[in-house]
């Protein structure tokens, strides 16, 4: 299954569809490209659905820790929707549970801005 993203606003909310592997290479290439050009055209509200993200390897890990650092400092907030139980395992296991704001429901993670 290859990765793909998709951009939708949400009550002024960017919400990024993401679907397939975060894995070192293409995937986590391609999410770092999607996340730089929102913020470059200054997003300030970022929710990443990740629905449909099988896996994700210690490379796509890394970079939704670097997203979530470079939106920090450009002004911008970003949280995770639809974290699945393996995803959830590797971020507990790594405690970025605390890091990252995660939400179930797409409303709720729209109107926690």
């Amino acid at each position: 299954m290859s990765f793909s993203t998709s951009i939708r606003d949400v009550a002024g909310v960017t919400v990024v569809d993401l679907s397939g592997r975060i894995t070192l290479g293409e995937a986590s290439g391609k999410l770092r490209a999607t996340v730089r050009s929102l913020l470059d055209s200054n997003v300030s509200k970022l929710v990443l659905n990740l629905a449909e993200v099988s896996y994700i390897d210690s490379s796509g890990l890394g970079e939704l820790v670097s997203a979530y650092t470079t939106a920090r400092s450009k002004g911008c907030t970003v949280k995770l929707l639809h974290v699945q139980a393996k995803v959830q395992d590797l971020l507990t296991v790594t405690k970025l549970y605390t890091v990252f704001e995660s939400h179930t429901d797409e409303a709720a993670a729209v109107s926690s801005f």
